[in-house]
């Protein structure tokens, strides 16, 4: 991944999302590397083409090309809302419901006095949520229809996505240090 990505944010974010997507693999019995490595690398052509038209059709191109397992690759493009790829895996739902709700947990973290997820509430993120000038880029939308997809109200699906990150907060300089 850090062949093609060099931004230190897009390399936090495939870290929250890769937690994000380990914790849903425990939780629906998956095999946690293989959804955590489709998390980590979800992203990692971004940097280089960052257009509806290539991302993220070049990266998954790359992926076959490389030999990685088609369930990896199918996610990575069905995380894509552009390309049409039905989300029919569980991995696929699973990465496309985290990928933006990671930036908004993210940035309501990294808003509050301590700087620090782990005191972050659902509360809060719900208030965010409903603040559009909030981080504006993150599409609303996309996670609840990705929380829908995945039959979890969203709610449980944001509490436990927080929960996931806290793990890795200091990675993701989350830790308020």
């Amino acid at each position: 991944m850090t062949t093609h990505t060099k931004s230190p944010s897009l390399i936090k974010h495939a870290l929250a999302v890769e937690a994000a997507m380990r914790a849903y693999a425990a939780k629906l019995g998956e095999d946690e590397d293989r959804w955590a490595v489709t998390g980590l690398v979800h992203d990692f052509d971004y940097e280089e083409h960052p257009t509806l038209e290539e991302h993220p059709l070049v990266g998954a191109t790359m992926l076959e090309e490389l030999g990685w397992p088609g369930d990896i690759v199918h996610a990575v493009k069905a995380h894509g809302t552009r390309l049409d790829v039905p989300r029919d895996t569980m991995m696929a739902k699973a990465l496309f419901a985290v990928d933006e709700l990671t930036g908004l947990i993210a940035a309501c973290a990294l808003v509050r006095p301590s700087k620090s997820i782990m005191d972050l509430k659902l509360k809060s993120v719900r208030k965010k949520w409903k603040d559009k000038g909030f981080a504006r880029g993150v599409n609303r939308q996309e996670i609840e229809e990705g929380a829908a997809d995945l039959g979890v109200e969203l709610s449980e699906h944001i509490s436990f996505v927080i929960e996931a990150m806290k793990p890795v907060a200091a990675e993701l300089g989350l830790d308020g240090k």
